[in-house]
């Protein structure tokens, strides 16, 4: 599939079975999946099952990563830790917001071969945007290239996790609350929203598609440790999301000062 053909096809998924759930979710439509709080809808399941098999069909010998399907059967976790193409899907990123009728949600799938991401795609339907990465190639907004623009003074930082918040690294501003989805914070690094953003869980579907994003718009992605971003390999302790590599230097040395980390 082209590279178009695979939005249009992430759009369509979301006109079909998304949206409609919008402000709309019926009782019974929202469960916890492992834990309380870790919610998942209608929407997610029906999603990720239409996104697979679009993408299955189209590439039958790459092994599909969705969300769902790896919280049901650990081992398709596994297997795609060795796979030598595969895709990542999140069929409703943010499903927190969704539930509670937030737009800022999302739909992501990631393409990798070899271990690298190649192709990102992230579908915002209620902010009506999208963005587009390919590896080497640019990012793109809408059909149109973005590059990160330069950081200013004061560096803001953003975080989900609630333990961070109002902590300040260093001389840095304290860190703020992210809009609690990967599909709107890597955008928001990109378009100069924030700075930077910080992240202790790291599931391959949530960073996969936005790290590429960031990546190919002029940002840096990597590890508490200072390694660059692999979704393919060991889950690292946590991500540093950053408008450049001077960005990442600075707040990667100052994120020992976090508790828990």
């Amino acid at each position: 599939m082209g590279t178009d053909e695979v939005l249009v096809m992430l759009q369509e998924v979301a006109a079909e079975v998304i949206t409609p759930r919008f402000r709309s979710l019926a009782e019974g439509d929202v469960t916890s999946k492992s834990h309380p709080g870790d919610l998942v809808t209608v929407a997610d399941r029906e999603a990720e099952v239409l996104i697979t098999r679009r993408l299955r069909a189209a590439y039958p010998d790459a092994l599909v990563l969705g969300e769902e399907a790896a919280s049901a059967d650990a081992s398709v976790l596994d297997r795609y830790r060795s796979a030598d193409h595969a895709f990542t899907v999140d069929p409703v990123d943010g499903t927190r917001n969704f539930v509670k009728g937030s737009p800022d949600h999302a739909v992501m799938v990631a393409e990798l071969r070899g271990g690298d991401v190649v192709r990102s795609w992230i579908w915002q339907p209620q902010h009506d945007a999208a963005y587009v990465a390919e590896r080497g190639a640019g990012a793109w907004r809408n059909g149109d290239r973005v590059q990160r623009p330069p950081v200013g003074d004061g560096l803001l930082g953003v975080t989900s996790r609630r333990g961070w918040i109002g902590r300040a690294l260093g001389t840095l501003r304290t860190l703020e609350l992210s809009w609690r989805c990967c599909g709107v914070d890597y955008p928001a690094v990109v378009d100069g929203r924030a700075d930077y953003a910080l992240y202790k869980k790291t599931k391959p579907w949530d960073h996969a598609p936005g790290s590429l994003l960031v990546m190919e718009a002029g940002g840096h992605v990597g590890t508490f440790r200072g390694q660059p971003y692999r979704p393919q390999g060991p889950p690292p302790s946590g991500l540093v999301v950053a408008a450049d590599r001077a960005t990442y230097d600075v707040v990667r040395g100052l994120v020992p000062a976090l508790p828990g980390r």
